[in-house]
């Protein structure tokens, strides 16, 4: 691009932000790292619909960054649950607790810093710094790289790491000179903004957009042939079987689940390959007590998970056998007034809330 046209594509997307974008969600119009790191990571392959209840619970709950540290992972994964992508809120933890142990509670003031904290990467650096610090630093992450793209004509495959490499580069060049402080955080949300509400994934409203004079994929006629990346994760499908033990008066048998893996680190009823697997470590008196109750798909990213829940009345006071808990152990039997507060996956919570008599 042309220095003029680099120049006015700036200038452009911050004059849009302050009229067009979005100046009222809760973690703007700070400069509290603490809040924006936050709502980064929750916005990580999240809608910003679906963030914004997490967000309020969860300053809620840990207003700064030392409250979050001092919590539980337990309670930090119970107030993520639903959200997905668990290992988000194992780093945002971690993290919390870097921050207090290695920098005094503060988070570092620039993008190359902030990369050194766990679960924070280049783009999320580079937002925060943006955001927070006015740092001239060029964020990258899939709606940015759809926009720019775009307006760029980049069409090279970004499947190729050194094809995004130069991407990160041109990115650079396009940003905003002069009056950082301010232009800065404007023109970072503005290119959040645009790729959110205008240039989207499938029929951008090209005719809304700011930038639609020096949009290169425009003026070629098919914006929506760009970007380019050619690997595409294929979807795939688990089956998973569910033991749903409980006693008389309403305990449930949950453990934690292993990390790494599906739903690491959160409780879960105990999870078997398959339905066979589950009857044959069933000790034979509770066979007759085995109930099947109907078959469920939840639906991940990349997985489709088919869900055979079973439930098994055990007496007061029964053990849980030991060939029944495949997971990490550290098991127990929790009421129903103990699973709020529990890390619990969204299948799972959602059937515990059917009605038990099933």
């Amino acid at each position: 691009m042309r220095p003029t046209v680099l120049s006015a594509f700036s200038g452009e997307i911050v004059c849009w932000q302050k009229s067009h974008g979005r100046n009222s969600l809760p973690w703007q119009n700070t400069r509290d790292p603490y809040l924006v790191w936050l709502s980064e990571i929750m916005l990580q392959q999240t809608q910003v619909s679906t963030v914004l209840d997490y967000f309020a619970r969860f300053v809620q709950r840990f207003p700064t960054v030392s409250a979050l540290a001092a919590a539980s992972q337990d309670e930090v994964l119970a107030l993520w649950s639903g959200l997905g992508y668990y290992s988000r809120a194992r780093n945002l933890h971690h993290c919390a607790q870097v921050v207090m142990a290695l920098h005094a509670g503060q988070f570092p003031g620039s993008a190359e810093q902030l990369q050194s904290l766990p679960g924070i990467g280049r783009s999320t650096a580079a937002a925060i710094a943006s955001f927070c610090f006015g740092e001239r630093v060029a964020i990258l992450d899939g709606n940015v790289k759809r926009v720019l793209a775009r307006v760029l004509g980049y069409g090279a495959d970004l499947a190729q790491s050194a094809n995004e490499r130069a991407l990160w580069d041109q990115a650079t060049a396009l940003l905003p000179d002069q009056d950082l402080p301010d232009t800065m955080p404007r023109y970072t949300q503005g290119l959040m903004d645009l790729g959110s509400t205008i240039c989207t994934l499938r029929q951008p409203k090209c005719l809304l957009c700011p930038v639609q004079t020096l949009c290169r994929g425009l003026a070629a006629g098919d914006p929506v042939s760009l970007p380019v990346k050619t690997r595409k994760l294929k979807r795939s499908a688990q089956a998973l079987s569910l033991l749903w033990a409980q006693q008389p008066d309403g305990s449930v048998w949950l453990e934690k689940r292993p990390v790494p893996g599906i739903w690491g680190g959160l409780y879960c009823l105990p999870v078997f390959e398959s339905d066979d697997a589950l009857k044959d470590k069933l000790p034979s008196p509770l066979h007759a007590r085995l109930v099947p109750l109907p078959r469920f798909v939840h639906v991940l990213t990349h997985k489709d998970l088919h869900l055979s829940p079973w439930i098994a009345g055990f007496r007061a006071g029964q053990a849980m056998p030991k060939a029944l808990q495949p997971g990490l152990g550290g098991g127990a039997w929790f009421g129903p007034a103990a699973w709020p507060a529990l890390g619990l996956p969204a299948p799972i919570r959602k059937l515990l809330a059917q009605d038990r008599s099933a």
